[in-house]
C-alpha cells in the first residue's frame, strides 16, 4: 500500500511538473510572437518617415560624407595639354592688394602740404609776413602764361599722378599671387556643418615664385633632365630645360607631361598656358 501510495505521487508530481514546463514553453512563444509583432509594428512606423526623408534629400556622395577636398582637390583628372582636361577654368576673383603704403605716403604729403600752407595763412593773418616760398609762388602763377613749358609740365605730372591714383583704386595688385580653385559648393556646406561659420567662403592662393619651384622640381624628376628654369606668369608658364641623354623629343615630351601633371595639382582656377623648350647644354671649349 504503501508502494503504490508512492508510485502515485511519483506520477502526480511528474505530470505536474510536465504541465508547467508546457506553460513555460507557451509562455516563451507568446512573449516571442508579441515580441515579433511589436518590432514589425515599429519597422512599419518607421519605414514612411525613413522613405520620404529619403525621396527629399538625396544620398550624399562618398567624397562629400568624407572629410572635405583639399583646394584644387577636383581640379581636374588625368594629364596631357589643359584643353583636354575635363575640368576648364573657373572664375574666381583675385586677391586685392591694401596698398598701405602708397595710401599712408599720399596721406602723410597732403598733410604735410595742407599743414604747412595753414601755418602761413594764420600767420599773414596775424600781421606777419608771408614765406617766400608763397610769394614766389604767386608771382609765377600771376606772371608766367599758360602755355610755359613749366606750367604744362606741371600740370602733365599732376595729370599722370591723378591717373596713376586711379588706376591702384580700380585694379586689384597682388600680380605675383595666383588664386586657387574653390573646393565645390556642396563639399563646403558639409564641412561647414550649418554652424556660425559656414557660410564663409575660403579662399587660397599660391605665390608664383613658389609655384615655379614646385614644377622645377617636378622637371628635375624626368629622366635626362640635368637643369631647368620654370617662370610662372599669369597667363603663361616658360620652361626651359638641359638635356644631356636621351632624345630631344622624348625628353620633351615627358617634362610636358610632366609639367602638365604639376599644373593640375596645384589647383589653379585660372590654368596658365604651357611652352617647354629643351635643348643640349653648350659645350665646353679647352
Amino acid at each position: 500500500m504503501n508502494t503504490g501510495q508512492a508510485n502515485e505521487g511519483r506520477a502526480d508530481m511528474d505530470a505536474s511538473q510536465a504541465n508547467e514546463g508546457r506553460a513555460g514553453a507557451d509562455r516563451a512563444g507568446a512573449d516571442r510572437v508579441n515580441l515579433e509583432k511589436t518590432n514589425a509594428d515599429q519597422r512599419t512606423r518607421q519605414s514612411p518617415s525613413a522613405s520620404a526623408s529619403a525621396s527629399a534629400s538625396p544620398s550624399p556622395s562618398p567624397s562629400a560624407s568624407a572629410s572635405p577636398p583639399a583646394y584644387g582637390a577636383g581640379a581636374g583628372t588625368g594629364t596631357g595639354t589643359g584643353s583636354k582636361d575635363r575640368n576648364p577654368s573657373v572664375r574666381v576673383r583675385r586677391f586685392w592688394s591694401v596698398r598701405r603704403v602708397p595710401a599712408g605716403i599720399v596721406a602723410l604729403v597732403l598733410a604735410a602740404v595742407a599743414g604747412l600752407l595753414l601755418y602761413d595763412v594764420a600767420a599773414v593773418r596775424s600781421g606777419r609776413p608771408a614765406m617766400r616760398w608763397r610769394d614766389w609762388l604767386a608771382d609765377q602763377l600771376a606772371t608766367r602764361p599758360l602755355d610755359d613749358a613749366w606750367v604744362m609740365g606741371g600740370a602733365g605730372l599732376l595729370a599722370v599722378l591723378g591717373v596713376w591714383m586711379v588706376v591702384l583704386a580700380l585694379t586689384p595688385g597682388l600680380r605675383g599671387l595666383l588664386p586657387m580653385r574653390p573646393p565645390k559648393a556642396g563639399v563646403e556646406g558639409a564641412a561647414g556643418g550649418g554652424g556660425a561659420g559656414a557660410g564663409a567662403v575660403v579662399r587660397a592662393g599660391i605665390d608664383r615664385t613658389s609655384a615655379g619651384l614646385v614644377l622645377r622640381d617636378r622637371a628635375m624628376e624626368v629622366p635626362g633632365v640635368r637643369a631647368a628654369r620654370v617662370d610662372v606668369g599669369r597667363r603663361r608658364i616658360r620652361a626651359r630645360a638641359l638635356a644631356h641623354f636621351r632624345d630631344l623629343d622624348e625628353v620633351r615630351a615627358d617634362l610636358d607631361a610632366a609639367l602638365h601633371e604639376g599644373i593640375r595639382q596645384l589647383g589653379l582656377a585660372r590654368r596658365p598656358a604651357l611652352s617647354v623648350h629643351v635643348r643640349r647644354p653648350a659645350k665646353s671649349k679647352r
